[in-house]
């Protein structure tokens, strides 16, 4: 009977015990019993487990009581891992803000005082934005462009403050085969530009990284996709139209490669003077006086046509014009070229060539096109929020 009273007692240590969380053991005998802790280090993850509608740009917090933190990382729903580092706060933030509408997993792991280890996981999903922000590009991804051409992030939704603007300018990543300065600079709330300060080197390969994906740009205004082009500059193309000896002489890295007779706008209709490039090419085109508010006034079709404005500036062939190219002025605004000139002149030209046209008392505004060209550097850079240059 005493034997039996001890087994009796043991169990019923040994079962509080377990409620406890710790371990016991009875020995032979009779013996009291022995107690095992288990380990002293507790995690804390913040966003805590099964959170929703969290904001992308949110920082995690992983704390460890009664020891250290020794490992953490975030996983979408894939398992891909997502790039991070501690911020001065204290807290984890990515490299690039976590996507909306998206589950992450976080798992860490910490060592105790005790030198046990705990794990533990937290999975939490980012918040569906009320408002979206999309995006679009130039170039064309692949494209070759011409030694002027500027890269244009056009966005969906205005982006009026500047914190937000130094926002999206952080978000934008360039690299170039040959590192030169450029700089971002806002066109308008829904347009921001890149430019070399010179031209583009002849074969420089550029990629732009834009990082939209959960980037606050506004109350309740998220981007959605990241965006990103790729494009090679070609050879230098720089044509130099003179209103006044009605000639554009067309170089070729450096190298006259043709001069052809041209007729810019008569007065009244005074072709723009500036650095514009070659926007577009269209090889068959009617041109209606009615898209510039004056209808009636001539709605032709036309060939070979090189944009060179937003407005309507081309080059392209007028053989109604022949007579008076090499001599005067009888466009609309204009550069009129024969067939046979203009053909060459589209065939030559790419996208972002160098059309600068000097010789008249109109003077190209900014923003009539991709005009990053009409501006000086420090009036470009001006226009950054960020207020400094880029070096790829």
């Amino acid at each position: 009977m005493r034997n039996g009273r001890t087994n009796k007692t043991i169990l019923t240590i040994c079962a509080a015990a377990l409620v406890a969380t710790a371990g016991c053991t009875s020995t032979s005998g009779g013996a009291g019993p022995t107690q095992q802790q288990g380990p002293v280090a507790k995690l804390s993850i913040t966003p805590a487990d099964g959170a929703k509608k969290v904001a992308p740009d949110t920082g995690i917090t992983v704390k460890a009581t009664g020891g250290q933190v020794t490992k953490m990382t975030v996983a979408d729903a894939k398992g891909r891992a997502v790039r991070g580092a501690v911020a001065a706060d204290g807290q984890w933030r990515p490299q690039w803000p976590l996507r909306p509408a998206t589950t992450y997993t976080i798992s860490a792991e910490a060592k105790g005082t005790d030198g046990k280890a705990v794990t533990g996981t937290a999975t939490f999903t980012t918040l569906k934005p009320k408002r979206a922000l999309e995006s679009g590009m130039s170039p064309l991804d692949g494209e070759k462009v011409g030694v002027g051409m500027p890269v244009q992030l056009l966005l969906s939704q205005p982006i009026t403050s500047k914190e937000a603007r130094a926002a999206v300018e952080r978000s934008l990543v360039v690299r170039m085969s040959q590192p030169v300065e450029g700089a971002w600079s806002w066109v308008s709330d829904r347009e921001v530009q890149f430019r070399p300060r010179e031209y583009w080197p002849v074969g420089e390969q550029v990629t732009v990284v834009a990082h939209l994906a959960g980037l606050r740009a506004g109350s309740g205004l998220w981007g959605t996709k990241d965006r990103s082009v790729s494009f090679t500059v070609g050879p230098e193309h720089i044509t130099k139209v003179d209103a006044k000896t009605h000639k554009a002489v067309v170089e070729k890295d450096g190298e006259v490669v043709k001069t052809i007779p041209v007729s810019l706008g008569k007065p009244g209709d005074d072709s723009y003077s500036g650095i514009m490039i070659a926007q577009e090419k269209a090889a068959d085109l009617v041109m209606d006086s009615a898209t510039i508010g004056e209808p009636g006034e001539y709605r032709i079709r036309t060939k070979w046509n090189v944009r060179m404005t937003y407005s309507g500036t081309f080059f392209h062939a007028a053989p109604w014009s022949t007579g008076a190219q090499g001599s005067s002025n009888v466009s609309h605004g204009c550069v009129n070229a024969s067939p046979a000139n203009a053909r060459w002149f589209y065939e030559f030209t790419q996208r972002g060539d160098i059309i600068e046209v000097t010789g008249t008392s109109r003077k190209l505004e900014f923003g009539n096109g991709p005009t990053p060209w009409a501006k000086s550097w420090e009036e470009w850079l001006a226009g950054s929020a960020l207020g400094k240059p880029v070096n790829g």
